[in-house]
């Protein structure tokens, strides 16, 4: 290797060894999201290779409509969240970045999984519910109790909605606002049972405060922007005391081990 090459190397592979570092930070430190995005994956590609008879049969059997509900509540409620029904992945990779990892940066997996649960649930039930009183009351046709309803879109709308406590004062509002508007806006034109479970998942997030309690908005005190750093323990003021007291000793800071200060990942909701 030439001098020349020696001395770029440096400045050619620091920018992307930075770069790897901090995607690579991103994805760990959301390990729900990007588990749960890697299932999905594999799940889409899998359906790409049935023939539309089967995978519409297939979806069928896990999908969370009136009769599949009756019978086999807790499997296709599991089931649903992990199939995709048609469609690219790609879009779901850049919507689970946008709001699912920050999420979960910002809760910890615990209870960011509590949101996606609840989320996920609780709009089902109530959209299928009122789906149910429709076709009791001849307002919707008998067909409907085998209808198709799958996907993670619930689950996504309810993290959308309590990332509002995430948001700074005063944008905040407007963000909330937006969101209200965006799954607002298809209920009122044109409703239908999925746009009821969305608005519904989006109000579900904004009832999981006590969940997003405390742990702040924007940029947290101590932290990084959404990927949950802090400061190991023993770093900051009581390093500094311990550095005083060494040198006092004649002692060099280094006789202690990894009491530097350096930060760590660490889970939010631990």
């Amino acid at each position: 290797m030439s001098i020349t090459d020696s001395v770029l190397e440096p400045w050619v592979n620091h920018p992307m060894r930075r770069f790897l570092h901090t995607v690579r930070v991103w994805i760990t430190s959301a390990p729900g999201t990007y588990l749960w995005l890697a299932a999905l994956f594999v799940t889409t590609v899998a359906l790409h290779r049935m023939s539309p008879d089967f995978e519409e049969d297939f979806l069928r059997q896990r999908s969370t409509n009136i009769h599949e509900l009756s019978t086999s509540p807790l499997r296709v409620l599991i089931s649903s969240a992990f199939w995709i029904d048609g469609g690219s992945w790609l879009p779901y990779a850049v919507l689970y970045t946008v709001f699912h990892a920050p999420a979960e940066h910002w809760l910890g997996t615990p209870r960011w999984l509590a949101v996606v649960a609840l989320a996920h649930v609780g709009a089902t039930l109530i959209s299928e519910g009122v789906l149910s009183w429709a076709v009791h009351h001849d307002h919707a046709p008998q067909s409907a109790v085998n209808t198709l309803d799958i996907g993670v879109s619930y689950a996504l709308a309810g993290v959308i909605g309590v990332l509002t406590y995430r948001v700074p004062r005063p944008w905040h509002l407007p963000y909330l606002g937006a969101v209200l508007i965006f799954f607002g806006i298809p209920l009122i034109t044109g409703p239908t049972f999925t746009d009821l479970g969305h608005f519904s998942a989006v109000l579900i997030g904004l009832a999981c405060y006590p969940i997003a309690r405390g742990r702040g908005r924007g940029r947290g005190r101590g932290q990084g922007p959404g990927l949950g750093l802090r400061p190991v323990r023993g770093a900051g003021r009581g390093t500094d005391r311990r550095t005083e007291r060494d040198r006092r000793r004649g002692t060099a800071g280094a006789a202690w081990p990894g009491r530097t200060a350096r930060t760590r990942i660490a889970a939010r909701g631990a």
